[in-house]
């Protein structure tokens, strides 16, 4: 029997949810491709939600039949951490799946709608800041892998990951 879930915009009164769903997520499947100590020093920093993309109508989630949040994800055309715009060019922003939905469908769900809108915006690119569990999962939504990069988290830290970026 096929998942059932719904998506919507996220909103601010989603903070603590959507940071529960990271905590989740992050602390489950990222252990796969990181040892620990680099994990205690990002994990804190990379499951907080983000105030700035729950408010920005471009970022969502997805809520089981009981209206919990299992995934989310969304896109921005700043580039994470600044204020960056390129033409034409989008980012796929803070995606995560609960590790009991994995497989089911809401990750590809939630990045389908993020394709189309940014689309539909006019842009012709996406890029992500993978981190390196993830990269299967982008490469088969048609991602292609560019480089390896450190995703600056903090003043100290920093989480070895994938720059992958997408044609629309």
């Amino acid at each position: 029997m096929p998942a059932k879930f719904a998506f919507r915009v996220a909103m601010p009164e989603d903070e603590a949810s959507v940071g529960d769903l990271l905590k989740a997520s992050y602390s489950a499947l990222m252990l796969s491709s990181y040892d620990e100590a680099i994990l205690a020093g990002a994990l804190p920093m990379i499951t907080r939600a983000n105030p700035s993309l729950l408010s920005a109508g471009t970022y969502y989630v997805a809520e089981s039949e009981g209206g919990v949040i299992v995934g989310c994800g969304g896109w921005t055309r700043e580039r994470p951490g600044t204020t960056e715009l390129v033409p034409g060019l989008g980012h796929i922003r803070h995606f995560a799946t609960h590790p009991s939905w994995i497989g089911r469908g809401v990750g590809r769900s939630i990045y389908a709608m993020c394709e189309e809108q940014a689309r539909s915006a006019g842009l012709r690119r996406l890029e992500f800041y993978s981190s390196l569990n993830a990269e299967g999962f982008y490469a088969a939504l048609g991602f292609r892998s560019v480089r390896q990069i450190e995703v600056p988290l903090g003043q100290s830290v920093a989480l070895p990951g994938v720059l992958m970026q997408r044609y629309i």
